[in-house]
Parts: C-alpha cells; sequence; structure tokens
C-alpha cells in the first residue's frame, strides 16, 4: 500500500531548485546549447530519438540536458512529450533499398555489388583518449559528402537467387500493423509488433540478450548479412491526392543478420533473418536488435525455446526500460503501511521462533538432569 505524504510541498520545491543549480553546474562554465548537443553528442541524441519513439533532434538534446546526461530520464521526457503530441496519419513503409547510404558493411562479402562503405566508425580507431579533443582543437577538416544514392543490392539477394536463405516476409494485403504507442501489449505477438518493441528497448538488455545468443544460449550462428546507415524518404498518402507526398528524410540504421538453420519439419536447410531498425546511427543497437529477433523466432521455425532470450514474454517485458525505471523507482515511494505490516509480522514469527528455542533449550536441561 502506498501512503499519500502531505506537507512536503516545500521540500519538493526546493529539490526542483537545488536539481537546477546541479543542472546548471558552474556558472563560470558556459550553459550548452542544443545545437552543441545535436551535433556533438549525435550518438547520445540518437539513442534518446530511437528508444523514446520520436524522431527530433533538437527534443532530444533539450531531454538530454534537462536530465543532466542520464539517457533513460531523457527518454521517459521525450516519451511523456510524445503523448501530447496530434497524430496525423502513418507514413508508408520506408525503402531502405533506396537509402541515401553513409555506411555500409557486410561481414559475408568481400567484394559485393555497390561496394563496402566504412563510414563514420569507431570501429578502426584506437581506444586511447585524445588529449586534443580536450583542448577543444578541430582535428579534422569538413569533409564534402555524396549527394547521390548508389545503387547496393542487398546481401540477402544474393543469397535468395540461390535459394539459399528463406523468403522475405510479406505480410497480407490487409493486415493493418500494430502501433504499440496505442494498444497494450498481447502475447503472443506478432512479429511487426514484436520489432516495434524491440527497436525502442533497452539497448543495454538487449544487447545483453543478443550476447547471450551468441554464447550458446539460443540457437544462434550469426553473421552480419548487412548494416545500412543512411537516410531515408519518409512519404504520406494524402486521399485528396493521386501521389505520395514527400515529408523529409530520417537517418536509420539497418541490420539483416544471417543465422545458419539446419532445418526442421517445416523447413528445408537454409539461412534465416535477424532484422534490426533504429533511428539514427546505432548499429550496436540494431544488431542486438537482429540477434533477438531471430531468436524470438524460435517456435516460428520450429526449434525448442530454451534460452531467455527466444522467451517472447520475457524480453518484451523487460525490456522497456521506461517501465524499468518506473518499476525499480517506486520504491523510493512511501510504504510504511506495508512495512509496518511486515514489522509486525516479523516480530511475531521472531518472538514464536525464540519461544520455541527456550523451550528447546528447557527440554534439554530436563533430560541433562534425569
Amino acid at each position: 500500500m502506498y501512503v499519500a505524504v502531505k506537507g512536503g510541498e516545500a521540500a519538493i520545491a526546493n529539490a526542483h531548485s537545488l536539481l537546477a543549480d546541479r543542472r546548471r553546474g558552474d556558472r563560470s562554465v558556459p550553459a550548452l546549447r542544443l545545437d552543441q548537443i545535436v551535433e556533438q553528442l549525435a550518438l547520445g541524441v540518437d539513442r534518446v530519438m530511437s528508444e523514446g519513439s520520436l524522431y527530433d533532434r533538437e527534443l532530444a538534446a533539450l531531454a538530454i540536458v534537462q536530465a543532466r546526461g542520464d539517457m533513460i530520464e531523457a527518454i521517459f521526457l521525450v516519451r511523456a512529450y510524445r503523448t501530447t503530441l496530434p497524430r496525423f496519419g502513418y507514413s508508408n513503409p520506408i525503402d531502405t533499398g533506396a537509402m541515401l547510404v553513409e555506411r555500409r558493411v557486410s561481414a559475408t562479402y568481400k567484394d559485393l555489388p555497390g561496394g563496402q562503405l566504412l563510414g563514420p566508425t569507431f570501429d578502426y580507431t584506437h581506444r586511447l583518449l585524445d588529449p586534443e579533443l580536450a583542448a577543444g582543437a578541430d582535428v579534422a577538416e569538413p569533409l564534402q559528402r555524396e549527394t547521390e544514392a548508389q545503387a547496393m543490392p542487398r546481401v540477402s539477394a544474393i543469397l535468395a537467387r540461390e535459394g539459399l536463405i528463406e523468403p522475405d516476409g510479406e505480410m497480407p494485403q490487409d493486415h493493418v500493423p500494430g502501433d504499440i504507442t496505442r494498444e497494450p501489449l498481447e502475447f503472443p505477438m506478432a512479429r511487426d509488433i514484436r520489432l516495434q518493441a524491440l527497436s525502442r528497448g533497452d539497448e543495454g538488455f538487449l544487447l545483453a540478450l543478443g550476447y547471450s545468443t551468441q554464447r550458446g544460449y539460443a540457437r544462434n550462428h550469426p553473421f552480419v548479412g548487412e548494416i545500412r546507415i543512411g537516410e531515408v524518404e519518409l512519404e504520406l498518402d494524402v486521399p485528396e491526392l493521386p501521389f505520395a507526398v514527400p515529408l523529409g528524410r530520417v537517418r536509420v540504421t539497418e541490420c539483416q543478420m544471417v543465422n545458419q538453420f539446419k532445418g526442421s519439419a517445416k523447413a528445408p536447410p537454409q539461412f534465416t533473418r535477424g532484422y534490426g531498425l533504429v533511428f539514427g546511427q546505432s548499429e550496436r543497437k540494431a544488431m542486438a536488435m537482429a540477434l533477438c529477433d531471430r531468436a524470438l523466432r524460435a517456435s516460428e521455425l520450429g526449434e525448442d525455446v530454451v534460452a531467455a532470450a527466444q522467451d517472447e514474454e520475457f524480453v518484451i517485458s523487460h525490456s522497456d526500460n521506461v517501465q524499468a525505471t518506473g518499476f525499480v523507482e517506486h520504491l523510493k515511494l512511501p510504504h510504511y503501511v506495508d512495512f509496518q505490516a511486515e514489522l509486525d509480522l516479523v516480530r511475531r514469527m521472531r518472538a514464536e521462533h525464540d519461544a520455541r528455542e527456550n523451550a528447546d533449550m528447557l527440554e534439554d536441561k530436563k533430560e541433562a538432569a534425569e
């Protein structure tokens, strides 16, 4: 039972004032501007947008500042703000095949059509602190970016030509995609619903589960078929117009994981797919999502469910960091009545225990005396 605490308004107001003071920090240090966060802490902004389910860089930067860098708190703020926004409609599915690619790598083919683009990545950097960055030096000249998309067929299409990978999933024409921001979760889930939940799930949680599948806690033997990072165009169908209206571009990260599959009573030996798609540049999250997506397809592919990463209800119910934060942090609320009841119960149990021990001791003494 929770107890409402009265008379704490002044203390709460002071706590808010103290929080604002600590958030601002030393006044001799210039305050952070949102454009600085958007441009120079872009990966943190991308995570807040992805797990907050709202593509807006300035709002994500504002949330990071307001949360003092607490990413989960920032995600919570963005989700709360998102609920106040009107819904105008649903955009058409994005075509990641037509992506304006900034980075595209494959671990399955060295030479593939369209080539490999290393793009902006930490993969080939030394993990050494750079003192020049601390001095505020510009260590690189601005680069000119290409603006024309290149034809880059998917690695999965190469395997599909030989019939070595399962067909890409297709939904019925009358299928209406679910929306987890408006509808409660129900188990079991259709894959489109599950992918939505994974896309905004906590990166650390999904990374740990994905790692567990590689260590033998699921039937995963994965290869990165392809990772793409780049901009895709959003379009919206307007009833009054015979064509889709372009809304603009968003940056996304897509991962297609290729997994070994020995076959089952339902399907021949072939490669199977795991899929990840998130806002911004976040390939670690996209890869973890793809690993979990493949693990959660165990029942669909006739595999035994033997690991946590294959248990849909376990994964989806615990992947949302906002829900997890709320449930853990509610423990800070007053539980005075509950605790007093527990305290009384423990006291009674302790008294009964002590009484039994005393009775046993008296009995032992009596037997010894006899």
